[in-house]
């Protein structure tokens, strides 16, 4: 475990911003992660002794200029293990810091099918399960059938079952029981997939991927041709970590796409799509969920839409994305984000949620025009 010192947190997260933390602490290992957790236990009451943040690949975090004024940890742990289950079937285990994208293509090099469609998502392993990541028609909640833990109030490890994870779109029980942003009750410490050992993907389920790939949905291909137009997709957009593309200086999606329950609300045009179940597949009725990227684009925001020229800005590839163009700061974005709250809300009367987790700040710090 690296001695822990004060360092900016900008350079643990993929938007590069962030001020700094009096004590950060990289945890190599299983048991410098614990050790950092048995130093910082959170109590019944809810009450941490300090404040702790923990950081796994820091692609979904906005931390506040100021930074944070407590305890760091950077899980940075690694490992992995697979176990064959059935004929078809192999169970795999990664350790919570595994860079994300590098797990799945270790995956397919083991000819593993399962996680393709999730290629090219920056983060770690670890964080995958807790906002149930999920991209081209798959989300990780589909696919893990457990998830060890660390609980910091009762000072146990536990494995948590995908039931009683919990997933639901973008969301899981590891996500609810967060004390505050950042603060969790239960730090992941590993996570198991059960895939399918074959060449081919899953079944396409998205359409733009299944027009790429020039196949109907619902067809199989091989899974490293879904992995390698993903990529392709990904990096159209900017949301492939490039440090000479400032449009990949970002926390990916910003904003999560809306689910209704009155879809009469939503102008004709507007794209809808079913809401299913994340586990069973069936479809949720009397909800419908549209995209934020284009309730942002019908409510006057342009692909490079900025605030100030070199500060923030909406990505120029995809408007769902806001971007540091080198020289802003976490205040800049969050006044972007609040003039694209504010925009949609007038256009369409939805309010739209943003996906990252906010340190020290909130949305609502955002000047609104």
């Amino acid at each position: 475990m690296t001695e822990a010192h004060r360092q900016e947190l900008s350079g643990f997260t993929t938007f590069r911003l962030g001020g700094p933390a009096p004590q950060v602490t990289v945890a190599n290992t299983r048991d410098e992660l614990l050790d950092f957790c048995a130093a910082h236990p959170l109590e019944l009451s809810g009450q941490e002794r300090s404040r702790v943040l923990f950081i796994g690949g820091g692609s979904n975090l906005l931390i506040a200029d100021a930074g944070f004024d407590g305890a760091v940890c950077v899980v940075r742990t690694t490992g992995v293990e697979t176990t064959q289950t059935t004929t078809t079937d192999t169970r795999v285990t990664a350790e919570a810091g595994e860079d994300w994208d590098a797990f799945v293509a270790h995956t397919l090099d083991l000819g593993l099918s399962g996680l393709e469609a999730l290629s090219g998502i920056p983060g770690s392993v670890g964080a995958t399960p807790i906002q149930n990541v999920g991209a081209y028609g798959t989300e990780v909640g589909e696919l893990i059938s457990s998830v060890e833990v660390f609980d910091r109030v009762s000072g146990q490890t536990r494995h948590l079952t995908a039931v009683e994870l919990e997933f639901g779109y973008r969301t899981s029980a590891l996500k609810r029981a967060q004390i505050a942003a950042g603060t969790p009750q239960y730090v992941v410490l590993s996570v198991t997939f059960d895939l399918q050992r074959s060449d081919e993907s899953l079944p396409v389920r998205y359409a733009q991927l299944a027009s790429t790939l020039d196949v109907e949905i619902g067809s199989r291909v091989p899974a490293v041709r879904v992995r390698e137009n993903v990529i392709a997709l990904r990096r159209s957009k900017g949301m492939v970590l490039d440090a000479a593309d400032h449009d990949s200086w970002s926390a990916g999606s910003f904003f999560t796409n809306p689910i209704v329950e009155n879809a009469e609300i939503l102008p004709a045009e507007a794209p809808r799509y079913p809401v299913t179940d994340p586990l069973s597949g069936a479809k949720i009725e009397g909800k419908t969920k549209t995209s934020a990227a284009w309730l942002i684009e019908h409510a006057g925001f342009s692909k490079g839409f900025s605030l100030g020229e070199g500060l923030a800005s909406l990505s120029t590839k995809h408007t769902l994305a806001l971007t540091n163009r080198g020289h802003a700061s976490t205040a800049d974005v969050i006044d972007l984000a609040s003039t694209v709250v504010a925009g949609v809300e007038d256009a369409f009367g939805i309010t739209l949620e943003p996906e990252p987790t906010f340190i020290g700040c909130s949305i609502d710090d955002g000047k609104r025009p």
